[in-house]
């Protein structure tokens, strides 16, 4: 008999990694999270009402993956540059923890979808502070610590919504990740499957996302599409999530369209 994780064959199971490097304290959490099978459900069961029941894009493991990656990635390039995470700044804690906060919030951020869409940012609070506490313990035992830890991880995982107010280094990196999935139609627009609506083609239009150390700012963002119509996305998603987010500072954005064979409106945007 097959044993199943989360409703799926536990050989099935998409297990989310992240390149700890000489974190302890991160790879802890991700030995704990790999072994959590009730995160798993949930990770399914969001993918479930979004894909299977609203028609809408991947909202599931997959996605997680991605935003907890690029969120990672945003980190290290901002403190590589000199920019101080809210933990260690306010809270006197090390930058592994801020790295922590990060790929924890990455995880538990759209949790809340296994419930409804609609207010789903906030039913990921709830859910999240149930879980934290088990996620955490192994790694921070002192109760200080770890209450502190969890407020910034619940405070990334409310403003990472459109009309969010991230208070953190931290939270706006979770924020700004959300957006940057958004490539070959992975937008984190709501719009439904098949459809021929301006939402749907421009989602099409987006066909890489690099992240790179930049020159005039810390991180560059290359976005490269196949149409102008890419750029839909670009206003309607990554513009709204950076702006308010703390790092329009700190990030560069540059989308190109490297398509000849439409009459483009725009071949070159900079953000």
């Amino acid at each position: 008999m097959t044993e199943m994780t989360g409703l799926l064959p536990k050989a099935e199971r998409l297990r989310v990694t992240v390149p700890a490097r000489h974190n302890a304290k991160l790879q802890a959490l991700m030995d704990v999270v790999a072994a959590d099978e009730e995160l798993d459900a949930l990770w399914h069961a969001q993918n479930v009402n979004a894909v299977a029941r609203l028609q809408m894009t991947d909202h599931g493991p997959v996605h997680i993956q991605i935003v907890a990656n690029i969120a990672l990635k945003l980190l290290r390039l901002l403190m590589a540059s000199g920019v101080t995470p809210g933990i260690v700044r306010d809270h006197g804690l090390a930058p592994e923890d801020a790295e922590v906060v990060v790929v924890a919030a990455s995880l538990l951020h759209d949790v809340g979808m296994s419930i409804h869409r609609h207010n789903h940012e906030e039913y990921s609070l709830i859910i999240a502070d149930r879980k934290l506490p088990g996620l955490l313990a192994p790694i921070y035992p002192d109760a200080g610590v770890r209450g502190v830890m969890q407020s910034d991880i619940l405070h990334a995982i409310i403003a990472h919504r459109s009309d969010g107010q991230p208070m953190t280094l931290e939270a706006g990196v979770v924020r700004v990740a959300d957006a940057l999935d958004m490539t070959q139609g992975r937008s984190r627009i709501p719009f439904q499957q098949g459809s021929t609506s301006i939402h749907a083609i421009s989602a099409q239009a987006i066909e890489q996302v690099s992240i790179e150390a930049g020159e005039e700012k810390p991180i560059l963002v290359r976005i490269s599409m196949r149409g102008s119509a890419g750029i839909f996305q670009i206003d309607a998603l990554l513009r709204k999530k950076l702006k308010g987010s703390g790092l329009e500072d700190y990030i560069q954005i540059i989308a190109t369209v490297d398509n000849d064979c439409e009459n483009q409106l725009i071949r070159r945007l900079v953000l």
